[in-house]
C-alpha cells in the first residue's frame, strides 16, 4: 500500500512540474534589446566615449533577449563594451557595417583579433556589408578587403607568428579565417540582406559615402532601424530636410530608430567654424524628430552625438553658447513634432521591447 502511494505522490509530482514547465515556457514572451554601444561623434574622442555601434539582441524573457546578437558598426572600444554587457564576442551572430568611415570601423579589428584568439575553432562570424563601391574621386571602398586584411600589422610584425607558437590550435591564416564576408549590392529599396530564424535584417543605400546602407532588424519582438550617418541624396540646401528619404522608407512604421544625429547649432550660420559639407551630411535632432513622427516610430534614439553631452568642442571647433546637455537635444527633436519618447544617447544605454 505504501509503495502504491509513494508511486501516485511520484506521479503526481511530475505531473506538477510538467504542468509548471509547460506553463512557464507558455509565458515565455519574445523581446529585443538595443543597446548603444558607443555613441562618440565621428573620429574625435571625448571622455573616453567608444565609438559608434549598435547591439541589437534577440530571444525571449526567459533567456534575457539573448537567442541572436547582432552588432551594427563596431567603433574603437566596442569590445569594452561588450564585455561590459556580459556579451562575449564569441557570442557575436552577426556584424553588419553602415559605412567603411574609420569611426565606425575600427573596433573589428580589435574584436575579430580576441574571436581569434579564442574562437579559432569557430563558428565564422558573419561580416554583412555593401560591395565594393567606387567613388567619384576614383578610390574604392571594400569591406570585403578590410576584412580579407584585418589582421596584416599582426601577421607582417611576426606577433601572430608568435601566437601561433603559443597555441597552434589557433587558426593559421588570422582572424579573417573567421569572417564569413557577406556582400549586397546596390538596394534603393529595402531588401532581405540577412535572417535566422524568426528574424530578419533589410538594408538599403544612402549618399553619405559610396556604400552607405543602413539596416532594419524584424523580430516578433518589435523592429529597429540602424540608420548610421545616412543624410539626404542632396548635399546641401535648398532641400526638404537633412534626413534620408531612403531611411524614411526603411523606418515606415518601425518601433525604434537609432540614428547619427548633428545639433543645429553646428550649422554655418551659428559660427562655429563647423565645416558646411560635413554639417549636411548628417541628420539634425529637429528633422530626425520630424522623421519619426512620419514614420510612426515609438522610440527615437540619437547616437554618434556632434556635439557630445557637456563638450565645449567638436574636435577642434567650438560649441556656440556652450556645451550642450540632454535638455537641448530633446528640445531639438521636439521642434520637429516629435511626441514619441527620444533617448539621448550614452555608452551602454539600452531599452528593451516589450517594456515589461
Amino acid at each position: 500500500m505504501d509503495k502504491h502511494r509513494s508511486q501516485a505522490r511520484w506521479a503526481a509530482s511530475l505531473v506538477f512540474c510538467t504542468a509548471l514547465f509547460n506553463s512557464a515556457f507558455a509565458n515565455a514572451e519574445p523581446c529585443i534589446t538595443v543597446t548603444l554601444t558607443g555613441t562618440q561623434g565621428g573620429p574625435p574622442v571625448f571622455q573616453g566615449q567608444a565609438g559608434a555601434g549598435t547591439l541589437v539582441q534577440y530571444g525571449d524573457s526567459d533567456n534575457g533577449c539573448s537567442d541572436l546578437a547582432l552588432q551594427f558598426d563596431a567603433g574603437r572600444g566596442t569590445t569594452q563594451s561588450l564585455s561590459k554587457l556580459n556579451v562575449p564576442v564569441g557570442k557575436l551572430s552577426a556584424l553588419f557595417v553602415t559605412h567603411m568611415h574609420s569611426d565606425h570601423t575600427e573596433g573589428v579589428t580589435d574584436l575579430m583579433q580576441l574571436r581569434w584568439h579564442f574562437n579559432s575553432q569557430g563558428p565564422k562570424l558573419d561580416f554583412v556589408v555593401s560591395e565594393d563601391k567606387k567613388s567619384p574621386a576614383g578610390h574604392t571602398l571594400s569591406g570585403s578587403l578590410f576584412a580579407r586584411h584585418i589582421g596584416d600589422t599582426l601577421i607582417k610584425s611576426g606577433e601572430m607568428a608568435q601566437r601561433l607558437v603559443e597555441n597552434p590550435k589557433r587558426l593559421a591564416d588570422g582572424p579573417s579565417a573567421l569572417m564569413n564576408v557577406i556582400t549586397f549590392g546596390s538596394v534603393i529599396e529595402p531588401t532581405v540582406v540577412w535572417s535566422s530564424g524568426d528574424v530578419t535584417v533589410l538594408a538599403i543605400n544612402s549618399k553619405h559615402i559610396p556604400g552607405h546602407a543602413s539596416y532594419r532588424v524584424n523580430t516578433p519582438a518589435g523592429s529597429v532601424v540602424i540608420g548610421g550617418d545616412a543624410g539626404n541624396d542632396k548635399s546641401a540646401p535648398p532641400r526638404d530636410a537633412s534626413t534620408s528619404a531612403q531611411v524614411e522608407a526603411l523606418a515606415e512604421d518601425a518601433d525604434v530608430i537609432v540614428h547619427s544625429t548633428i545639433h543645429p547649432v553646428m550649422g554655418p550660420d551659428k559660427d562655429s567654424g563647423f565645416p558646411p559639407p560635413v554639417y549636411f551630411r548628417q541628420s539634425t535632432a529637429s528633422d530626425l524628430g520630424a522623421m519619426a513622427a512620419r514614420t510612426g516610430a515609438s522610440h527615437l534614439m540619437l547616437t554618434h552625438l556632434i556635439p557630445p553631452l557637456g563638450a565645449s568642442k567638436q574636435g577642434p571647433y567650438p560649441i556656440p553658447g556652450g556645451a550642450l546637455s540632454e535638455t537641448d537635444y530633446e528640445d531639438a527633436v521636439k521642434q520637429g513634432g516629435y511626441e514619441g519618447t527620444t533617448i539621448v544617447g550614452t555608452d551602454l544605454i539600452s531599452l528593451t521591447l516589450p517594456a515589461n
